[in-house]
């Protein structure tokens, strides 16, 4: 399915998508420690300890969720392996290392981190 879901796509600049995809999953990861943060914050009581200077906490909230269905329920296992190692690890791995890890070579690795990127951008809504 995902080599044709791809075709589908064949007028959407692939680096483009790459990029936003990305850049999301980025902001996800500290969106994900600012709720962790907020609700330890609630549980002791506490009222905000820094400048809120983007009030809008559905909003972030509902990115965090979408992600979360989107690496849950859009990828198998092995897209979300490198996702997950590559966009969301709090080091930078690189994609040899990945790919030599996970027992892919070349091209299965960066045909399933494709496959990924747009299943993430299909889910949510970028494409």
């Amino acid at each position: 399915m995902g080599v044709k879901q791809l075709a589908l796509f064949a007028d959407i600049d692939e680096k483009e998508v790459r990029k936003t995809v990305a850049k999301a999953l980025k902001q996800y990861k500290a969106l994900k420690v600012s709720m962790q943060n907020k609700r330890e914050r609630e549980e002791e009581g506490i009222q905000p300890l820094f400048p809120v200077l983007h009030p809008n906490e559905k909003e972030k909230e509902m990115k965090v969720r979408q992600i979360d269905r989107a690496l849950t329920h859009a990828l198998d296992e092995i897209e979300r392996r490198i996702i997950e190692q590559k966009y969301l690890s709090s080091s930078k791995i690189k994609d040899i290392t990945i790919y030599l890890d996970m027992g892919l070579d070349k091209d299965q690795y960066y045909l399933y981190k494709k496959q990924a990127i747009f299943q993430i951008a299909t889910a949510l809504g970028i494409i």
